[in-house]
């Protein structure tokens, strides 16, 4: 049996009269890929909302390696080893891909104002461990050519992978993916897998991923658990999930469903 890493447990978000999470409970075991997935307004990202601390559940628990994360701020989450990408891109445009990184990397490599203003021996040397550390990130996610490219001119798969490497930049042991594969071309959600299966082969990363393409949450999960109206309806392996008449009918309405079970 695989260890537990995080484990949403009974998690409810109300929003007035309105229940975005209806008692959801998941748990992701360590070293795998998990995905989420349901149509729209199905709870996907209140869900990674609450994880990271954005959200505070109206009941239940998030906990990460046997603590709560429940009342805590985003960024001490982030301290624990979670981190998350958006489904909007959320880049410096004007900054090389590179910098974008190394921006990310400021709380390990950062110096004192007067250190930074002197660019003394400690500030040079700080700035050059994190330059050598976001190149190799960059690497990682198939960037090492595009580093002195300004991130507003990638391509935008390569602006979705920009965005990984600046979150590996806070060395993660949990990274959430807000529909990574969004927008994007069939060879660039091909590249975009290898990356996360090498993330999880190479740094033994767990990954939770919410998205609408199947191609990539097929392809790379382990396990799928589906949401709709902010309640869990099935989780199992892809197979499984694939063939569900509930996930059926959810995503193409009771006549589809029917179809598929005859």
């Amino acid at each position: 049996m695989m260890e537990r890493l995080l484990h949403v447990d009974g998690v409810s978000v109300r929003f007035g009269g309105l229940v975005a999470l209806d008692k959801v409970s998941v748990k992701i075991a360590r070293g795998s890929i998990h995905a989420v997935i349901g149509p729209n307004g199905a709870g996907k990202s209140t869900l990674l909302n609450v994880v990271t601390g954005l959200y505070r559940a109206s009941e239940g628990d998030v906990t990460f390696e046997g603590q709560t994360l429940s009342g805590r701020a985003p960024h001490l989450i982030t301290r624990e080893g979670i981190a998350r990408t958006f489904q909007n891109t959320e880049l410096f445009g004007e900054m090389t891909a590179l910098d974008n990184v190394v921006v990310a990397l400021d709380r390990r490599y950062a110096c004192s104002g007067i250190n930074a203003a002197l660019h003394d021996g400690r500030w040079r040397a700080s700035e050059t461990a994190a330059r050598r550390e976001a190149r190799e990130l960059l690497d990682l996610v198939g960037l090492s050519e595009d580093e002195d490219e300004a991130a507003a001119a990638l391509p935008f798969g390569k602006q979705r992978r920009l965005e990984i490497a600046r979150a590996l930049a806070t060395q993660p042991k949990l990274l959430l993916l807000d529909e990574p594969a969004a927008g994007l071309r069939a060879a660039e959600i091909e590249a975009l897998n290898r990356v996360l299966l090498d993330l999880r082969a190479s740094r033994g990363l767990t990954i939770l991923v919410i998205d609408h393409v199947m191609a990539l949450v097929m392809a790379i999960s382990d396990r799928i658990s589906v949401l709709n109206f902010g309640r869990k309806i099935a989780e199992g392996i892809p197979e499984e999930v694939r063939a569900s008449p509930e996930v059926i009918e959810a995503y193409l309405g009771k006549k589809a469903a029917h179809a598929f079970s005859a």
